[in-house]
């Protein structure tokens, strides 16, 4: 056992990963793009406070006091598939931090692409980004093609304390606190992710996305029902039956068969 630099007990930290713990700091994302090329290790970097956090299409993402705000930033193995699904390596270790610091695990579900449920309402979000490219260049969203990926940078946030306003047309936030009366600083929050994170991304690098896949599916959140799935472009109205070997997301339309790598997706 170790201490990290708040002298917190960490337990299980997994071997070969840093961390890094701002009082402030305006992205994690930002400062994983900031300090990515002179890592040597995979690095979680924890804010006690985001002034400028970022969610999904630039989507500004509301971080009150007292909730979590990490960004893992790695040198993925595999190509830009791989990288991205990566976000579903991240939804599982989520699920399984919740209901390691709440010791319930009833009520967490996965909502495809990239967010944590609790009963029903949204809880947690993540963003991955790239930072730089091995064959080409620039960085941001993680996509399917393209050059393969330097570092990539895993943004999570978790409402632990405190929920956003709601948007209209979307899942309503909740916070871990008022929802499953659980208190969790971020740090301890931290020391149950990065273990899960790490059990999962040594579980992909060995076996590949099946058992991701498969892990995954157990935990969607309305699997076998009538969703809608919005691209930039389109909707599409649909039963979601399942997840492909890529991770997109398998719509059984008016149309027929559709597979949709990219979309916000809305439940009724």
């Amino acid at each position: 056992m170790s201490a990290d630099a708040h002298g917190a007990a960490v337990s299980d930290w997994p071997a070969g990963v840093d961390r890094v713990v701002l009082a402030e700091v305006d992205s994690t994302n930002a400062e994983a793009a900031r300090r990515a090329r002179d890592l040597t290790q995979p690095t979680w970097i924890l804010a006690l406070r985001q002034t400028a956090g970022r969610g999904r299409r630039g989507r500004a993402w509301v971080d009150p006091t007292g909730n979590f705000a990490a960004t893992l930033v790695m040198r993925p193995a595999g190509p830009p598939g791989a990288a991205a699904q990566r976000s579903f390596i991240a939804a599982l270790a989520l699920f399984d931090a919740c209901v390691a610091v709440t010791g319930r695990p009833d009520g967490f579900a996965l909502k495809w692409p990239n967010d944590v449920l609790l009963n029903g309402c949204k809880l947690a979000g993540i963003l991955l980004e790239s930072l730089g490219s091995v064959g080409g260049s620039g960085g941001g969203s993680v996509g399917v093609s393209g050059a393969w990926v330097a570092h990539l940078a895993i943004g999570i946030g978790v409402n632990l304390r405190n929920a956003p306003p709601a948007q209209d047309g979307a899942v309503r936030p909740v916070n871990l606190w008022d929802e499953a009366g659980a208190a969790v600083t971020p740090e301890e929050f931290l020391d149950a992710l990065a273990p899960a994170f790490a059990h999962y991304e040594a579980q992909f690098t060995t076996y590949g996305f099946a058992p991701i896949r498969n892990a995954w599916l157990a935990r969607a959140a309305r699997l076998g029902e009538t969703i809608t799935a919005r691209t930039v472009t389109e909707s599409y109205d649909g039963v979601f039956e399942t997840i492909d070997d890529s991770g997109a997301l398998i719509l059984n339309t008016a149309r027929g068969r559709m597979a949709i790598p990219a979309a916000d997706v809305f439940f009724r």
